[in-house]
């Protein structure tokens, strides 16, 4: 079945959605995306989502494409078209078209690009992987200052999903300064007895939809939550480790730069808080 998708108003065959070539999103990286998971043909906190959204196009002095309303609408009719029952739904926004291409912002009257798909993932929620774990490798980070802003300067972040795959992993943490930021697209997480340790927010992060909610729930459940940042060799002498994001949820981390973590296996709390999760995720889920 041809997908169909969204741009700039029109729902379309993929095989016929253009942009221009004079797109800065194309050009220069200049624009902003939200992933939000679909689970039972609903949307998992798309709220959150769109308040980042709206931080996002702050931050980088960018106007909203739509109304609020709006997107809910055309993420619901991308639902229906494609018939997802689990899944993702991707949405950009760039600063558009100036007609040519420069440095400078364009004008403020250049429309911003709005483009929305779809990807349809069955087993999104009882994910394989969730039940034996991710191993990473860490990785130097040497990305922009500004990683709180959610924009599609990925580069660096594929690279370092290749650097995974080419040595037998599942995915990169990255390391600055001699300790952890994140994991390629999620944040990362060590457990110390009944205590959550993940790094603060500030822009050095982004700022994940999951992970607040997430330590939302921990909190609730009693967990002690404690935020500051931690080193590799914090990590695989922890009890546990795992990761958090939209696409993932909660994901066990099992090994890090071959040592394993604990007992090499997915453990309790990363297993509880995934199922704390999803469970609460569904009931909210619009």
């Amino acid at each position: 079945m041809t997908r169909t998708v969204f741009v700039n108003g029109t729902y379309l065959p993929e095989d016929q959605a253009t942009v221009s070539i004079f797109d800065r999103g194309f050009l220069m990286a200049d624009g902003v995306y939200e992933v939000t998971s679909v689970l039972d043909g609903k949307l998992i906190d798309f709220a959150g989502h769109i308040i980042r959204l709206h931080r996002s196009l702050d931050e980088l002095d960018m106007a909203p494409p739509c109304s609020d309303d709006e997107l809910l609408d055309m993420h619901r009719e991308l639902i229906r078209l494609n018939g997802i029952d689990q899944g993702m739904i991707y949405l950009q926004v760039t600063r558009g078209n100036p007609g040519d291409r420069s440095f400078m912002f364009p004008d403020a009257a250049v429309k911003p690009t709005i483009v929305a798909f779809t990807q349809d993932i069955p087993n999104l929620a009882d994910a394989p992987a969730a039940k034996t774990g991710f191993k990473v490798i860490s990785v130097p980070d040497i990305r922009w200052g500004r990683r709180d802003i959610k924009t599609v300067q990925l580069l660096y972040p594929s690279m370092a999903k290749m650097m995974a795959k080419k040595a037998g992993v599942d995915d990169s943490w990255m390391v600055q300064d001699g300790v952890v930021t994140e994991g390629t697209s999620n944040n990362a997480y060590i457990v110390k007895g009944n205590r959550i340790i993940t790094r603060q927010l500030t822009n050095d992060i982004l700022h994940g939809i999951t992970r607040a909610a997430v330590l939302r729930f921990a909190a609730e459940a009693q967990f002690e939550v404690e935020e500051r940042p931690f080193t590799i060799d914090e990590a695989q002498t922890a009890d546990e480790a795992f990761s958090t994001a939209a696409s993932i949820f909660v994901m066990p981390v099992v090994e890090i730069d071959g040592a394993a973590v604990g007992n090499g296996k997915p453990g309790p709390v990363a297993t509880r808080l995934r199922e704390l999760y999803l469970d609460e995720m569904r009931k909210a889920a619009v």
